[in-house]
């Protein structure tokens, strides 16, 4: 009777041991979820404070020009544009990878097939990707009404750009073809503009030859949603240097110079000026190839259709802080800017 007495107690107290050990184990594997999650939690975070993300684009997708503006740093170094579908196909990458805003540049986004191809990548970013801002800068000298027509709905934005309001002084820059004068495509424009109800914007380089120029009354009559007013800025093989097209060095002035120019007009209320400082790493730039170049040596990455858009945007040595800082965020859809056409 003892030996079964004593059999029982010890079987009782392996049974307690075994209830606290599963208990203890429950505890254990209990906290190391909640640690792991932490861990994947904390890695997830991080990734997200690490990984770029492609908002706004400038996709130059073409380097042909008509004209010859010396300080240019997009050059015509070759003749090649992404087949259509291939290039719509790169736009859906980048609006899956969360590109709100595309901004069509080049060279002169209307030289390729007179403006169509352009205008179908419009369409298709505002019909089909449902992009909330799609824009384009162009030097305006091929751009018909008829253009407006077919394409100006789905159109946020067009940026044309003129330095000067002086005809001689663009002479000087070359931003003409021929003897046609800039200043008459860049009225005509305006007002396809308004009746298109397609908010118009301003773009202008400060450079050595109109650095001294007053702008202020021509820029209050013609009345652009921004005036963005850039420093003439160097890029080694674009526009500077013994293998460059173009050779800016002498159109290049001081930041005193820059700062002088920005005071003279600081009574125009649509003014959005760009240092070189603050422009230089601060866009997020594709080429025609759909390669993201990198900001200062303006050297590709490899193409996102080969290896995605994650894969490459880092080259670009994107500076989301100055981005911000420089204004690139703001009312980029005509629907919420509620212009007085």
């Amino acid at each position: 009777m003892d030996l079964l007495i004593q059999v029982s107690l010890g079987l009782l107290t392996i049974g307690l041991w075994m209830v606290i050990v599963r208990k203890k184990v429950g505890e254990w594997l209990r906290l190391k979820n909640v640690k792991d999650r932490k861990v994947e939690r904390n890695e997830e975070e991080n990734s997200d404070q690490t990984r770029t993300v492609p908002t706004s684009v400038n996709y130059h997708f073409t380097r042909q020009c008509n004209y010859k503006c010396g300080f240019c740093f997009h050059t015509a170094k070759t003749s090649f544009v992404l087949p259509l579908e291939e290039a719509k196909r790169g736009l859906r990458m980048l609006r899956d990878a969360g590109m709100e805003k595309v901004n069509f540049s080049g060279g002169e986004p209307f030289m390729k097939d007179r403006g169509r191809y352009v205008g179908e990548m419009v369409r298709y970013c505002k019909k089909e990707l449902q992009l909330p801002s799609v824009t384009i800068v162009s030097n305006g000298s091929l751009i018909t009404e008829g253009w407006f027509k077919e394409f100006g709905e789905d159109l946020d934005i067009l940026a044309l750009s003129c330095d000067s309001f002086v005809p001689e002084t663009n002479a000087l820059i070359g931003r003409q073809q021929g003897k046609k004068n800039h200043l008459d495509s860049l009225k005509r424009v305006r007002q396809w503009c308004a009746q298109y109800k397609v908010a118009f914007k301003l773009n202008t380089v400060v450079n050595i030859h109109n650095k001294d120029e007053d702008m202020s009354s021509e820029i209050l009559e013609l009345n652009p949603c921004r005036w963005k007013v850039f420093q003439c800025l160097l890029i080694d093989g674009e526009n500077a240097g013994e293998e460059a097209i173009r050779h800016a060095e002498e159109f290049v002035i001081s930041d005193e110079e820059f700062q002088t120019f920005l005071e003279r007009h600081k009574e125009v209320p649509c003014l959005v000026p760009e240092s070189n400082e603050a422009m230089r790493y601060s866009y997020l730039i594709l080429d025609e190839y759909m390669r993201f170049l990198d900001g200062g040596s303006k050297q590709p990455s490899k193409s996102i259709l080969d290896v995605g858009v994650e894969n490459t945007i880092n080259f670009s040595a994107f500076d989301e802080n100055m981005f911000l800082k420089r204004g690139g965020k703001y009312k980029w859809s005509k629907a919420d800017m509620l212009l007085d056409w």
